[in-house]
């Protein structure tokens, strides 16, 4: 899953990031209203936590300027000022939820996760199912027949995009776009070592390599 923050107060930005990160997201951050707008066109996000009081463009701005190109992204609205009047205009602009600060970490992470739930303009599904493997986003929970398997936060990043797209080839590119933030420069090879544990704790017959391609998930005798 992949997250952008567009939030000025730079302490608060980094905090969220750090903590969404922690679960599993990819995060991408930015300043200033002008350049979420920028951001969210150029890049594909399952969710955009967009404060209103922002310089350049405000978080209203940014969200109209969304919902009317067609983009249908969840976006939850964070802002200081505490008013029906606040509230209701933020939504009016097309935003999904709304939080006012001061708010603790862990609604934030709820009201992410249930904005992620019920996100309708990509129809995910909230329980993928491979053969007797069963990927349930909104408890990230992962079973194999019977057994509980216990991934880490970016084990099942990957895992769930592979689910996502099952019996498709997803290239390494595309696996290192969803899971890791556009600033990653590191080595791509990262993906390797995922798919390798991913295969370790998973067993065998679920995730082929498709050589020059990419990897595919899929139960064997499908």
């Amino acid at each position: 899953m992949r997250v952008l923050i567009v939030e000025d107060e730079r302490r608060l930005a980094r905090s969220l990031a750090q903590g969404l990160t922690a679960e599993g997201f990819a995060v991408d951050v930015v300043h200033t209203g002008t350049d979420g707008l920028h951001q969210a066109t150029e890049n594909s996000y399952d969710l955009i936590i967009l404060d209103i009081m922002l310089p350049g463009l405000n978080g209203y701005r940014v969200c109209a300027a969304l919902r009317a190109a067609g983009d249908e992204t969840p976006i939850l609205m964070l802002t200081a000022k505490d008013g029906e009047y606040d509230e209701a205009e933020g939504l009016d602009t097309g935003a999904d939820d709304y939080l006012t600060k001061p708010f603790s970490y862990v609604v934030l992470v709820a009201r992410v996760r249930a904005l992620l739930r019920r996100r309708g303009g990509r129809g995910a599904a909230p329980e993928l199912r491979v053969g007797d493997l069963t990927v349930d986003r909104a408890t990230r929970r992962v079973t194999r027949g019977d057994t509980d398997i216990n991934l880490t936060a970016k084990e099942f990043a990957v895992l769930e995009h592979l689910a996502g797209r099952a019996g498709e080839v997803v290239s390494k590119a595309e696996i290192l776009e969803h899971g890791w933030d556009f600033a990653y420069d590191g080595d791509p090879n990262i993906v390797e070592v995922y798919i390798s544990a991913l295969r370790r704790k998973l067993g065998p017959g679920l995730i082929h390599t498709v050589r020059g391609a990419g990897y595919r998930l899929a139960a064997s005798h499908g």
